[in-house]
């Protein structure tokens, strides 16, 4: 097993800018380091550009600090259906470099993976620092030049490459990787070259969700649910997991349709409906019939100490016994036909009013970036401005929850940082 030495802690050396090199590379993302080594690798000079003081960030704070690596399914054709946007060119690009590949990496390097039962991949630390030590130890060894705190301010095409203002000085390259993320700096830079950028917008987040049926219930869940959001005039539907939070709803289900409604949302201010219906698996007649027998054989209990169903947990159960008309004191024996089909409403078609977005700190991706149609996914490089290459997030990419954006961050930043290495001098 690899050591974790949290290589953060010791600085890179501090040493000048060469005024000429191979590659640059501007971000110090997951893209951006896997295209800079993948780039070193094959002989390239490479220098990674760092506008912040820590490069890895959104690394080391992937999966809740255990860091999602990936997710163990390995069919180009399963995977591309993860990505709202950007599936298609994903599809190819995956059969070239895809979780396998990753993993692979990671383990020639020392560095253990686990594969858990939802697919999700993680070291077996199940500490992102593992991860993010690997990558800069490769970084070392490799004599990638990694610059923190250099913003480039402009960008130009030369004779023999781009030119770079920076701070310290101008920096020539062969060719330059842009893998910021959706930083505007970094995409101003793309489209100062002609580059067409997709305005970003915010792909993961929760829903703001004020409703007496969840008032203090933050912190219970349910294992599966269907959820349907009625966005403007779109719908989106998606299953899985949701979780009650302080601010409204979240957990795979909400996240999943975030994802795919990202635009839709982004454009009606974030106010939906959201449609939730609690039991999925169960067809409506059959729930039907189960609330009657429990009138039959439970007249004497009460509601809330017979409960239609274990997978919704007693407190929400209450809830929506309450907002159905009902009390969890009343006696099945007690609840007339119209009770019955204003529990059924409740349990498969609970419809909440989304106000807003949750707080910031969770919208971990974005949609949007330089427009897919302007890079050749064959390399990553431009189709505008040769030589100028773009990966991760700063392309117009994004992918659902469980490893796939940061598979995006491997699988671009190896094409791109191989078709680079061919930049050296």
């Amino acid at each position: 097993m690899m050591k974790v030495t949290h290589l953060l802690a010791r600085p890179f050396p501090p040493s000048p800018l060469s005024r000429r090199v191979d590659v640059v590379v501007i971000g110090g993302g997951a893209a951006g380091f896997f295209g800079a080594l993948r780039a070193a690798e094959g002989g390239a000079r490479v220098v990674l550009l760092e506008a912040t003081q820590s490069p890895l960030q959104k690394v080391r704070i992937s999966g809740g600090g255990r860091c999602n690596v990936t997710n163990a399914a390995t069919d180009p054709a399963v995977l591309a259906t993860k990505y709202p946007r950007g599936g298609k060119e994903m599809r190819g690009a995956l059969s070239r470099f895809g979780p396998r590949e990753t993993m692979a990496w990671f383990e020639a390097r020392g560095v253990r993976l686990k594969a858990e039962p939802d697919g999700r991949v993680f070291p077996t630390t199940d500490d992102s620092a593992t991860i993010v030590d690997c990558l800069l130890s490769e970084a070392r060894r490799l004599g990638v030049e990694v610059r923190t705190g250099a913003r480039p301010s402009g960008i130009a095409r030369t004779q023999e490459g781009y030119r770079l203002a920076l701070k310290e000085g101008p920096l020539d390259a062969r060719a330059v990787l842009l893998a910021s993320g959706s930083n505007p700096n970094g995409l101003a830079l793309a489209a100062s070259l002609g580059h067409k950028l997709v305005p970003p917008v915010p792909s993961l987040f929760t829903f703001e969700v004020k409703d007496p049926r969840l008032d203090g219930l933050a912190g219970v869940s349910v294992e599966r649910v269907r959820a349907k959001a009625l966005v403007g005039s779109e719908t989106f539907e998606q299953e899985g997991p949701l979780l009650v939070t302080h601010w409204g709803l979240s957990a795979h289900a909400v996240l999943r349709l975030s994802a795919w409604g990202a635009r839709a949302f982004h454009d009606a201010g974030y106010r939906a409906k959201l449609v939730v219906d609690w039991l999925p698996d169960l067809p409506e007649p059959a729930l039907r019939d189960r609330v009657l027998r429990l009138r039959e054989h439970e007249a004497r209990g009460t509601l809330g100490a017979h409960p239609v169903a274990t997978e919704i947990p007693r407190r929400l159960w209450d809830r929506l016994v309450e907002a159905a008309g009902g009390d969890p004191s009343l006696r099945w024996g007690e609840v007339p036909n119209r009770g019955v089909q204003a529990l059924l409403d409740q349990l498969k078609r609970s419809a909440f009013e989304v106000t807003g977005k949750g707080p910031f700190r969770e919208e971990f991706v974005t949609a949007g970036g330089v427009d897919r149609r302007e890079v050749d996914w064959r390399t990553m490089e431009s189709r505008v401005a040769p030589g100028f290459h773009v990966a991760g997030e700063a392309l117009d990419v994004d992918a659902l929850t469980g490893g796939y954006n940061l598979q995006c961050a491997w699988t671009t930043g190896w094409i791109a940082g191989s078709h680079l290495a061919q930049a050296r001098s």
